[in-house]
C-alpha cells in the first residue's frame, strides 16, 4: 500500500470512530458507483450525510481544506444523490459534511468536523 494510501485510509479510521462517538451512526465508508466515491456514510437523527475526508500530515499544501474545491462540492452532490437513488426510498434531509484529520505522527490526531457544508 501507497503511503498516501495509508494516510487515506487511517483518517477514514479516525473520521468513522469521531463520527460515531459524536453520535452519527456510520451506515457505509468507502462506497461506489460510476461517478465516484463517497468516504463516509451516516446518519444524523433523520439527516442523511455524506461525509468527505481529507486527512494531512501538515498545512504545507494547505491542509486538508484546501482539497474541497467547487468543482469537488458538486460531485458529491451528485454522489449523494446516486446514493440516495441507490436506496429507492425518500430521505427527508441531505447533508454533505467535510472531516478534516491532521496525522502529526506523534500523538492524537487533530480532527474538525464541518457540517452542511453543501
Amino acid at each position: 500500500m501507497r503511503a498516501k494510501d495509508a494516510l487515506g485510509r487511517y483518517g477514514e479510521d479516525v473520521a468513522s470512530r469521531y463520527l460515531a462517538e459524536a453520535g452519527l451512526v456510520v451506515l457505509e465508508r468507502n462506497w461506489r458507483c460510476p461517478a465516484g466515491e463517497i468516504d463516509i456514510v451516516a446518519r444524523d437523527g433523520p439527516a442523511l450525510v455524506v461525509c468527505e475526508v481529507k486527512t494531512r500530515r501538515d498545512d504545507a499544501f494547505g491542509g486538508p481544506y484546501a482539497g474541497i474545491t467547487p468543482a469537488k462540492l458538486n460531485r458529491l452532490r451528485r454522489l449523494a444523490a446516486d446514493y440516495v437513488r441507490s436506496l429507492n426510498c425518500r430521505v427527508p434531509e441531505i447533508r454533505v459534511d467535510v472531516v478534516a484529520v491532521w496525522a502529526s505522527g506523534r500523538g492524537a490526531p487533530r480532527v474538525e468536523h464541518l457540517r452542511g457544508v453543501l
